[in-house]
Parts: structure tokens; sequence; C-alpha cells
């Protein structure tokens, strides 16, 4: 038997205005401009300019107040739920990026290799067979896709039938096109066909073919003295010289040439300047743009709401306006809202590292996370987030993402804490005055860290190298 019954939910939802505000709050300056063009083109109530001063101006609360002691202009619209403000993605479309980012003039890894392709001799069958195989090489340069999957796609796409034996000669043709190591199925074969490349008379070039055909486990894993018992190599020195040309190869043959390459530019938020040791904060200009609301706009609605005739047409004319009204409200209420947003954040991490930012020595930044700035400036820790991942600030040693000033804090034997950017730098020092015969593990740098005083455990010298994309002990031997 089926019981009806009542039960009551708190539900949060967020209001359009709330969502305009951080969809704006994520914009990057360089992109503002162009939102706020955008948004002018569509909606015919927003103005650029600063707002009037004159009496009868509307000034950001007129177009509400100016009203109140008319006629409701609610009657016009008691059964209308107004469409919210009409949102905007967070970034741009293609189209928008192609306008607003520089393009360099380059050619496509494809476009490159179908032109060799067109140099050689093949046979139509053969040369969309050599098409179908450019197409399968990833943007690094390799070719991961198995030949049988392959040659099972021309079977199906393109009706053409071939064999594994085949689409190897074929490959092994594109593998003679620029750059060097292109189609290789594996490192190993990368570097094998850049190797081939060069004169083999050299006993340098002709140990490294060996040392990558015959043990190429073991140099990756730089097992050198593995690698010279194995190949009873007596001669230190040349296999220093072979080791030394495998590391100049490649590792990516398409890495140079991947795609249209494109030129974006750092653009600051805010601008730090030291006054005689008074620092000083602005926003950058982009980010206060002078925004009205239309007038003709406004007074087109007191018209409509003056007007005795209540028609369907009329009330539909009184719905648009309105929205329009409303959007433009919104827009200048989510751009200013986004301004004192950024100005408190920033100032609150001004006022944190202060130290930091009157000399630039990374030595004076404190530890600081996110929830620090926002106990101090009274937001949710997702808005500091927001602004922290998508600002930079400009300062008279540089441009450096808000990011780039949070930390965690390791404490030291005397009980005060410092930020962990500093140890990764102390730790980075460590590492580049080893001696790279004998790389130090991390056990030996936990044991050199707590010498400078920091309380820190291995696993954390462990995270913090692999932060850094320094590799283990093993991995950074070297032959000196």
């Amino acid at each position: 038997m089926q019981k009806l019954g009542l039960s009551q939910a708190l539900q949060q939802k967020l209001s359009p205005q709330q969502i305009q505000f951080i969809k704006l709050l994520q914009v990057p300056t360089a992109e503002l401009e162009s939102r706020i063009e955008e948004e002018l083109e569509v909606n015919p109530a927003l103005e650029e300019g600063k707002e009037e001063n004159t009496d009868d101006s509307l000034n950001e609360d007129t177009y509400e107040d100016d009203y109140d002691d008319g006629p409701d202009i609610d009657d016009y619209l008691r059964d209308d739920d107004f469409a919210g403000y009409k949102m905007q993605g967070d970034g741009r479309s293609p189209d928008e990026e192609d306008k607003s980012m520089p393009v360099v003039g380059q050619s496509s890894l494809s476009e490159q290799l179908i032109s060799q392709l067109g140099f050689t001799d093949l046979e139509d069958r053969e040369y969309q067979i050599g098409l179908q195989l450019i197409g399968s090489i990833e943007s690094d340069g390799y070719i991961r896709r198995d030949l049988e999957a392959i040659r099972n796609d021309l079977a199906f796409s393109q009706n053409i039938e071939t064999s594994v034996e085949e689409l190897e000669e074929i490959l092994k043709i594109i593998q003679e096109f620029d750059p060097p190591g292109i189609a290789a199925r594996d490192l190993q074969e990368c570097l094998t066909i850049q190797l081939e490349r060069k004169n083999e008379d050299i006993p340098e070039v002709k140990l490294a073919k060996k040392i990558i055909l015959v043990c190429f486990d073991e140099f990756t894993k730089k097992h050198y003295s593995k690698i010279l018992k194995k190949l009873n190599i007596e001669d230190e020195d040349l296999f220093k010289e072979a080791v030394n040309l495998i590391t100049k190869l490649n590792p990516k043959p398409g890495g140079a040439s991947s795609g249209i390459a494109r030129t974006q530019y750092l653009m600051p938020d805010f601008i730090v300047t030291n006054n005689n040791g008074n620092l000083e904060l602005s926003l950058n200009s982009k980010n206060a743009p002078d925004l009205r609301i239309s007038r003709s706009y406004s007074d087109m609605l007191d018209a409509y709401d003056k007007s005795d005739k209540k028609d369907k047409k009329l009330k539909e004319t009184v719905t648009f306006v309105k929205q329009k009204l409303d959007s433009a409200k919104w827009f200048i209420d989510a751009i200013k809202q986004r301004q004192n947003t950024l100005l408190s954040t920033m100032n609150a991490i001004l006022q944190y590292q202060y130290d930091y930012f009157q000399e630039g020595d990374e030595s004076e930044l404190r530890p600081m996370i996110l929830k620090d700035i926002a106990d101090k400036i009274g937001m949710d820790i997702s808005t500091v987030s927001r602004v922290a991942n998508s600002k930079a600030v400009q300062t008279e040693f540089g441009i450096f993402p808000l990011k780039y000033f949070f930390s965690e804090g390791i404490s030291t034997e005397s009980g005060e804490d410092v930020s962990s950017r500093q140890v990764k730098h102390d730790l980075k020092e460590l590492i580049e005055k080893e001696d790279k015969r004998k790389p130090l593990s991390d056990d030996k740098l936990e044991k050199l860290l707590k010498s400078k005083g920091y309380n820190i455990a291995r696993r954390t010298v462990a995270k913090y190298r692999e932060q850094m994309n320094i590799p283990v002990a093993r991995l950074r031997k070297e032959i000196v």
C-alpha cells in the first residue's frame, strides 16, 4: 500500500546574478575586453561610458527607483517568468580565439609529412596507405596504434586491402622523413632511426647504436656498469661520448611541429609598485571599464509604463525592454563585484606577503594557503581559488601568477613555519651541487635538510622532488 507524505528540504541554488559573477571572475584580463564587447553587441540597453551626473540622469539604482511611484510594471508581467541573464561560457569559442590570439605562420606536422609523401614514387594505392599512416601519428611524433588495427581501418573505411608487411614497408619510407625519428612506435625505435642517419664509421655512433639495440633497458635505468660489462667495453671515454650522443637525440620528434603554434601574452591583472617602501596596489585599467545603462531604453520603459494601452504586443515589448535593462544592470553589478573581489583578494595577499613584495626575496615568502586569504577577506575558499588560478600580478621584479604566492608550511627546529617554496629551493640547491657520479638518495636529502633545521619526512622530500620534475637518484647519475 502506497503512503503519501510531506517532507521539507533545503536546497541551495545560485541566482543568475551569482552565476554571472562567478563566470566573469574567472575570465582573464586579456579576455575581459572581448567579453564586454560581446555583451554590448547583444544588449542594446548596455552602453560604454561613465554614468551621467545630472539630476535626472540614471545611476546604478535609478531604473528601479524612478518608477516606484508610478504604475506597477509587474501588472503587465504577472504570468511571466523572466528569462535570466544570457549566460556565456568561460572561454572563447574557436572563432573568437582565432581573432584574439596571434598565430605564428607555421604548417602542421601532418601537412609537413604529407608534403614529403608527395615527393615519393609511391603508386596511388600506396599513397593512400601512407596518408592513413600519417593520420595515425600522434602529436609527439609516434605511431602507437597497432598496424593490424590500421590495416582493418583501411579495409573498412577506404576498401583498401593490404597486409601488415606492406604497412611495415611504407612505414619505413615515412620514417625517413623529417623530423628525424618521426613515425616510430616506441622510444627505442625512435632513437635507432635517428642514429641510423649518422655516420656509422664514427666509433661513438656505432657504439651508441649498439647500446640502444642491445642494452636499451639498462640504458633507461642508467645502469652504466652493467652496460660496460655486457658489451665488454674497456674504453670508458668512448662509452661516455656514445652516452652523450644518445642523450642529445630528440625523444619527441613531433613536439616542435605539433599543430599550429600559438603565442599568448601574459597580461597582469594587478600592478604593485614600491614607492619608497610604501607598496601601492592598482588594478589593470582593462579590469575597470566604464559601463552604464542606456538612457533611451530607460525612457522607453517609462513611456510604455505610462501608456494606457495594455494589449499583448505592448506586454511583449515591455517584457523585452525590462529584460534587457535587467541584464545590463546585472552585468554592470557583476563587473563591479569582480573588481572589488579582485582588489580585496590581492590586497590581502599583499599584506600577507608584505616582506616578499618589498625586495622580491623568495626566502621571505610566508606559508600561505587559500583558507588564510579567504578568512582574511570573509569570502569562500572557492572564490579565492578562482582568483588565484586565473590572475597575475606585475611587480618590479617580474610578473607572477597569484598561485605562486601560495604554499604549505614546514616547521623548523625553532618552532617557526617556513614556506615549502623555500624548502624546495634548498632541496634543488642540494641536488644541483651533488656529485653526479653518486647522486643523493631521498634518505640522504632528508638528513641534509634536517641538518638545515627543517622537520621533514622522506616522503615529503620525494613529493617536493617530483613536483619539481627532478628524477630519482638513479636516473640523475651521469658519467663524469
